[in-house]
């Protein structure tokens, strides 16, 4: 089953990093978030991605042409050009790269690989967000769903604490950054190919607007409550917080 990752967005609201990369290569402990996300498909044995491209694609096509040279030891000899590379641990996976345009938005760009896509069934998720899913459960849960689309909902907590006053004005409680009872997609979606009869390759098709919201009129959505962390990668604050739970051990993804 290939996972679909989307990594065609330009970060605006990171630009500090994404002035020279795209957002999926900014890096959480030395390592691009992109990396960290395929690791959390690979431990569960999902090891076939597409990763659609847009703004400053050929970072990524460099950093994966370049892979094996970056993360293993070998000798060259300067006069013939001859490289050996030395046997070390590398991760098994199949990367597809296919650039999906500038501009384009997430529902064309996945539409624009489809070729690649093989399988009946197939996973999307997003270029800038970890979590501690359990995969198989996901998957479990769409498969029971009979659904075409199951996406994954996260509750988050308020950005600020929340207060309950009486008629007099009287502070009845005070709650710091409670769990909102509403839930946000985060991601991490299982699709049927039937799917792919909802896109179109028009840039301006996005996923997120009218061929989800058909899904879900007409009852063949479905949402998988992701009841552990997530945490996305939107803003610097987000790159430093990340970073610093990387640091204290504390990276709950891994």
């Amino acid at each position: 089953m290939e996972t679909i990752i989307m990594c065609g967005g330009k970060g605006t609201r990171l630009r500090e990093e994404t002035a020279i990369k795209p957002k999926p290569m900014v890096e959480i402990g030395g390592r691009p978030i992109l990396w960290h996300i395929m690791s959390i498909y690979s431990r569960f044995g999902f090891r076939d991605f597409i990763l659609p491209l847009g703004y400053k694609g050929e970072v990524i096509k460099e950093y994966f042409f370049d892979y094996q040279m970056r993360n293993s030891d070998f000798t060259i000899n300067l006069k013939s050009g001859n490289i050996a590379m030395h046997p070390g641990y590398l991760e098994d996976w199949n990367i597809t790269l296919c650039d999906t345009g500038q501009d384009t938005l997430k529902g064309a760009r996945l539409k624009r690989v489809a070729k690649y896509i093989k399988g009946d069934r197939f996973m999307v998720t997003y270029g800038d967000g970890l979590a501690n899913i359990d995969l198989d459960k996901l998957l479990e849960f769409h498969k029971k769903s009979g659904t075409i689309g199951t996406f994954t909902g996260v509750r988050m907590p308020s950005r600020f604490g929340a207060v309950r006053t009486g008629e007099d004005g009287k502070i009845l409680s005070w709650e710091e950054k409670p769990v909102l009872n509403e839930y946000i997609n985060c991601g991490f979606f299982v699709f049927e190919r039937k799917f792919l009869d909802y896109l179109d390759e028009d840039e301006n098709c996005d996923l997120e607007r009218e061929p989800l919201q058909n899904l879900a009129a007409e009852g063949q959505l479905s949402m998988y409550p992701h009841p552990g962390q997530w945490q996305c990668m939107d803003t610097l604050r987000d790159s430093l917080k990340l970073n610093e739970l990387w640091e204290h051990g504390k990276a709950f993804w891994v």
